[in-house]
C-alpha cells in the first residue's frame, strides 16, 4: 500500500470543520501543528506598524493514495480556498515509505479493495 501526505495550512477557526471533513472523506487521522504563519501574494496589513495576522494551524494527513484526490479536494472545497483568497492552501507529496501505519493498512485494505 502506498500513502500521500496531504498538508493543509488554514485558518485556525476552520481546523475542526476540515478535520471533520477529511475524516468523512476518508482520511485515517491528522496531525495539527498549531500557531503556523505565512504570507500568500498579498502582503500583511498593518495597523500602527503592527503585523495583522491571523493563525494557521498546519494539518498533516498520511492518506492512501487512492484516497488522496477526493481528501484534498474535500478539504480545498470545506475550506472554501478557491472561493476566497487567504483562506488556506492545501497540497499532497508522494511518501516513500512510512512505518507505524500497520493498523491504518490493515483498516484501509477492504476501502481501498472497493474502490478499485
Amino acid at each position: 500500500m502506498h500513502f500521500k501526505l496531504i498538508i493543509a495550512l488554514v485558518e485556525e477557526e476552520k481546523t475542526d470543520a476540515l478535520l471533520a471533513a477529511a475524516r468523512n472523506a476518508g482520511a485515517t487521522g491528522a496531525t495539527v501543528l498549531n500557531q503556523a504563519r505565512g504570507e500568500g501574494a498579498e502582503p500583511q496589513r498593518t495597523f500602527f506598524g503592527l503585523t495583522l495576522e491571523m493563525q494557521r494551524d498546519m494539518l498533516l494527513f498520511l492518506v492512501e493514495e487512492h484516497l488522496s484526490r477526493a481528501i484534498l479536494e474535500t478539504i480545498a472545497r470545506e475550506g472554501e480556498f478557491d472561493d476566497t483568497p487567504g483562506t488556506g492552501i492545501a497540497f499532497q507529496l508522494d511518501v516513500e515509505d512510512a512505518v507505524g501505519v500497520g493498523h491504518q493498512i490493515r483498516r484501509l485494505t477492504a476501502v481501498v479493495e472497493e474502490k478499485l
